[in-house]
Parts: C-alpha cells; sequence; structure tokens
C-alpha cells in the first residue's frame, strides 16, 4: 500500500516539475527551432547570392563551380550544428577547388588538357603561391568571428534543454517519497479531504525534495549570462547574417584578384606543373564582369530581422528564469497546494492553527536543520549536469576573451600585402574554427615526392586525402537528441504537486 502511494507521488511530482518547465522549455525549444529555421533561411539566401555571382559574371566556370559552392555551405551548416570541423578547412577546400577553374576558364580559357593530375597540381598549386592574395583568409577570419558564436549558442541551447528534462525525471529518494506521502493524503485517514499542508511545512518538504535540484542555482544563473553574451556577440558588429551575405563579395574579389595577376600566375604554375596543351590562338580571358548586386535584398531583410526579434524575445525571457532553480520549491507550494487564507492547515501529524517548526532556506547545507526529512547528498545525475554546466561556462568564458585578443590583435596589424601563409601563423583554434598551420600542405615537397618514387605515381596519395576529407568525416551533435516534451500551442497548466481529488482516501497514515 505505502510502495503504490509513493509511485503515485513520484508520479505526480515529475507531473509538477514539467508542469513549472513547460514554459521554460517551450521557450528554448520555441528558439533552437526559429535559429534553425532562419538560419537555414540565411544559409539558402547566401549560397543563392554566392551561385549567382558565378552565373551571372563568370558562366565559363558557373557549371563546375556549382559543387564546390554547395559543399562549402554545408560545412558551414555542419559547424553551426556542432560538427568537428573548422570554418578554416572548408573555405580553404573551396579555394582549392575553385582555382583549377578560375586558372583554366578564366586566366588561360585556352586550356584543353585538364587531366586529373593537373588539376590536383593546381589545388596544391593554390596552397603555396596564393592565387586569391589576402581575400581568402579574410573572408575565414570574418566567418569564424560570426559562425563561432552561433556554434556556441546553438551548443548552449542543446544543454539547456538537457539540464530541463534531466530535472524533470531526477529520483526522488525513499525519505522524499514518504515525506510526500504524509504530507498529501495522511489528513485523508481523518477524513480531512479537504485540508492542506501548511505553507513552512510544504516549504520544508519541498525544499528537502528538491535539495539537490537548487544546487543547479549558481550554474544556471552563468548559464543564462552566457546565453546572453553569446546572443549579443552574433548581433554585434561581425554577426552572423551579414558575414553570410558577404561570403559573394570576398570571393568575386578573390577570383579578380587571381585575374589581375594571372600572367605572373601562369609563369609559376607553368614552372610547377608544366604547360597543358591549348587550342591554337589562345583565346583572350575577357571573363572579367561587373557583378550586379542580387536582387533578393528585401528577403534578406526580412529574415534577418525575424531573427534578431526572436533573439531578443528569447534573451529577455531566458533572463527572468535566473532564479528558476533557487525558487523551484516555493513554485512547487504556491497556488492551491497549501493554505494561505485558512485559519487551520495540516502540520503533518495533525491539523493546526500555524506551522511552528523551522523553516529551512535552500539548498544542500541547510537541509540538515531540516525537521521534516534527511537529505543524504546530491544526486548524482544532478552533480553531472553542474559539471556540464560548469564546464561550458568557464570554457565559453576562456575562449571569448581568447578571441577577443585574437581578433583585436589582427584588426590592429592586419595589412594588404601579407600572404595567406603568414596570416595561417596559428592565431587560430580549433573552436574559431580555424586549423593549425601544420595541416598545411606544401607543392614543392609533393613534387619532390613523386619525383622520388615515380611507380607510385598512380597510386592514391594519402596527403591529398588529407585536404579533401578533413571536413565531412565527423558526426553532427545536433541538439534534437535530447528528449522534448510538452505541446507549444498549450498555456502552461497548474503548478500544484497533487489531484488530491484523483486518489482515494487513505484508510491508515503512513507516518
Amino acid at each position: 500500500m505505502e510502495e503504490s502511494y509513493q509511485a503515485a507521488v513520484r508520479r505526480e511530482r515529475t507531473q509538477s516539475i514539467q508542469a513549472l518547465n513547460f514554459e521554460l522549455k517551450y521557450m528554448i525549444v520555441g528558439h533552437i527551432t526559429a535559429f534553425q529555421e532562419a538560419f537555414e533561411s540565411l544559409l539558402r539566401f547566401a549560397e543563392n547570392r554566392t551561385s549567382s555571382l558565378f552565373e551571372t559574371a563568370y558562366r565559363p566556370m558557373a557549371k563546375e563551380a556549382a559543387e564546390p559552392v554547395k559543399e562549402l555551405f554545408t560545412d558551414i551548416s555542419l559547424y553551426i550544428l556542432g560538427a568537428e570541423t573548422t570554418v578554416e578547412s572548408a573555405v580553404l577546400r573551396f579555394f582549392d577547388s575553385l582555382f583549377p577553374l578560375v586558372y583554366s576558364r578564366l586566366i588561360n580559357p585556352g586550356i584543353t588538357d585538364l587531366s586529373e593530375d593537373y588539376t590536383e597540381c593546381l589545388r596544391l598549386t593554390r596552397q603555396d603561391i596564393n592565387p586569391f592574395g589576402r581575400y581568402s583568409k579574410n573572408m575565414v577570419t570574418e566567418l569564424s568571428k560570426s559562425l563561432w558564436a552561433s556554434r556556441m549558442l546553438s551548443q548552449a541551447l542543446g544543454l539547456g534543454i538537457e539540464v530541463i528534462n534531466t530535472t524533470e525525471h531526477a529520483a526522488l529518494t525513499k525519505e522524499c517519497s514518504r515525506a510526500l506521502v504524509r504530507m498529501q493524503y495522511c489528513p485523508h485517514c481523518q477524513g480531512l479531504t479537504l485540508i492542506r499542508p501548511c505553507a513552512g511545512y510544504c516549504l520544508n518538504v519541498m525544499r528537502g525534495c528538491m535539495a539537490s535540484v537548487s544546487e543547479l542555482d549558481a550554474q544556471w544563473r552563468e548559464y543564462i549570462s552566457t546565453l546572453e553574451y553569446l546572443a549579443n556577440e552574433m548581433a554585434a558588429s561581425h554577426d552572423l547574417e551579414i558575414a553570410l551575405t558577404g561570403m559573394r563579395n570576398s570571393i568575386n574579389e578573390a577570383i579578380l584578384h587571381a585575374q589581375l595577376n594571372g600572367p605572373q600566375l601562369s609563369a609559376t604554375v607553368d614552372k610547377v606543373c608544366g604547360q597543358p596543351k591549348q587550342q591554337e590562338g589562345n583565346l583572350s580571358p575577357d571573363n572579367i564582369v561587373p557583378v550586379k548586386e542580387a536582387t533578393e535584398t528585401q528577403t534578406f531583410v526580412m529574415a534577418h530581422a525575424s531573427l534578431n526579434n526572436k533573439r531578443r524575445e528569447f534573451i529577455n525571457y531566458m533572463k527572468r528564469s535566473r532564479t528558476f532553480y533557487a525558487s523551484i520549491a516555493e513554485r512547487l507550494c504556491d497556488g492551491d497546494l497549501v493554505m494561505r487564507d485558512s485559519s487551520t492547515c495540516w502540520n503533518g501529524e495533525d491539523v493546526v492553527e500555524s506551522y511552528t517548526s523551522r523553516v529551512v532556506s535552500n539548498g544542500l547545507k541547510a537541509q540538515i536543520n531540516n525537521p521534516e526529512l534527511k537529505v543524504r547528498g546530491l544526486d548524482p545525475l544532478i552533480s553531472n549536469l553542474i559539471d556540464k554546466l560548469q564546464h561550458f561556462n568557464k570554457l565559453d568564458a576562456e575562449k571569448a576573451k581568447l578571441k577577443l585578443e585574437r581578433w583585436a590583435s589582427r584588426d590592429a596589424g592586419s595589412g594588404g600585402g601579407r600572404s595567406e601563409e603568414v596570416e595561417s601563423s596559428g592565431d587560430c583554434d580549433d573552436e574559431d574554427g580555424c586549423q593549425g598551420s601544420g595541416d598545411r600542405i606544401h607543392t614543392a615537397d609533393i613534387l619532390k615526392d613523386k619525383k622520388t618514387h615515380p611507380e607510385n605515381r598512380n597510386e592514391p596519395n594519402p596527403t591529398v586525402k588529407k585536404i579533401d576529407t578533413t571536413t565531412t568525416t565527423s558526426t553532427v551533435k545536433s541538439s534534437s537528441k535530447h528528449s522534448v516534451t510538452g505541446n507549444g500551442s498549450s498555456p502552461a497548466p497548474s503548478s500544484s504537486l497533487v489531484s488530491l481529488a484523483a486518489l482515494a482516501v487513505l484508510c491508515r497514515c503512513l507516518l
């Protein structure tokens, strides 16, 4: 009999926590959905703008450039969602694929022998001769600044859902279950079906039962501050929308730079890769075409405004939930659960005019003086959540500080004449979306190896594989793996702990 009622209070307690969490979870899940939809819309817009650049200004290579453009934006999307890839590897892989097209279709449009070996040589040469000047690295820097905050915010939202789902289903101790049964059902044995617990009595029981959950308070407050910081970063000068839509102009400037330096590039490529077959009567590279601005500005502005409005609404709500876990016991005892305007109430043993025992405060330490139940220690699941929040908050703060210093240094010391090799000298880390300079591959080394081992010419080159696969083999750590409950179209239900009318009156008290 006792076990059945303890099971009932555990089930009802879970429903009560779900009721409290409903609005909070609904807001986070709603923002995740809105964020993803707005981001996908902006990404499609930016991809269409970039594709239109080739279709209108660089038609000779438009068809062949479609796949590298698609891969670039796919890699960016995966990065935002948490894949173990980097912005730098995605962008530089795109320019690796772009250079053979620019060289053979724009700089030397008469080339007819574009074999796999020659194409691969052009790809590797791009890393050393830097045909796109500073524009490729500038694109990495601008995207890294914006996408980092978006990536961290995506991870933060997933962590928030994990915290909510875990606290909803945290196990009740046997002491807590018995205290809840005594508080809610024991008056029934005396036929007192309408009497309710005293306010102080309810607070002691709930603060004891929720002692572990309330320990989330400090890290949850810091987590809310982290969300606010990340949202502000996204809306700052290097925001996501501007960076994504600016990719088209960056790519155009990079191609123009390569075309204007065509003769020097051709001389270097001829020395490294040899001279390919060309049509008689070499075609003139008359493909520098003024780029027309996309006509989809209104769509971009609407998506931009929608994302910013959702962002502000979300952060304002989350700031109000800063004290959620510090006040969860008070919320559970609020409303119809306890006696407020009555001269009598239930104190766990009898009907009294007032509760005279000491009312303890929130937190594990305070429960040593709780007169209603013993609290033995921190729930391991809650302890794990606290560690995750602490790690995320600490990591974000450290990363933010480093990025501010690095980006300030870059902006202060940037010069138009610096080569990509200099700019890739280790200013970035993986969380920036950058990869270390140790991953770079030099054409001279590859060609030397080929001359030394000509018999391996037709075998797959492991170095080339490294370029091709650095951004495509990882698993997306999407927040969708977290369970989500609740119907977004319904209002939040009452926060009362139990429904007394749902159960029959007890025949005896379980004291």
